[in-house]
């Protein structure tokens, strides 16, 4: 059973390992959009955009829904975006940390 977990969570965190696969679901966190949403968005060209989306349908991370000839997308599970922000405070919390030690040395010098 154990095991079984950790290899969820092995592919779980490997879909996550995408700068733009976290950034989609980052604005999916905010409600559900099409690409053509999601690539004004991000800024990226539709096929990068398509790839990563694929990835993200792949590991069931997000949900799709077919209106007319637009796919509309949204998170699978809403405890993803509480995972980001998890991810957002601990990265916040490295970079107090390194700011913090960067300053003690720089009174050392």
């Amino acid at each position: 059973m154990d095991r079984g977990i950790q290899q969820f969570k092995a592919d779980f965190f490997k879909a996550l390992s995408h700068p733009m696969r976290i950034r989609i679901l980052e604005i999916l966190s905010q409600g559900e959009r099409n690409v053509n949403e999601l690539q004004a968005l991000l800024g990226s060209e539709g096929s990068a955009v398509s790839q990563q989306l694929s990835v993200l349908r792949s590991k069931n991370l997000v949900n799709t829904v077919k209106e007319g000839t637009t796919v509309i997308y949204s998170l699978r599970d809403p405890l993803i975006s509480d995972l980001l922000e998890v991810a957002r405070q601990i990265f916040n919390n490295h970079l107090v940390e390194s700011i913090s030690l960067l300053e003690d040395i720089r009174k050392l010098s």
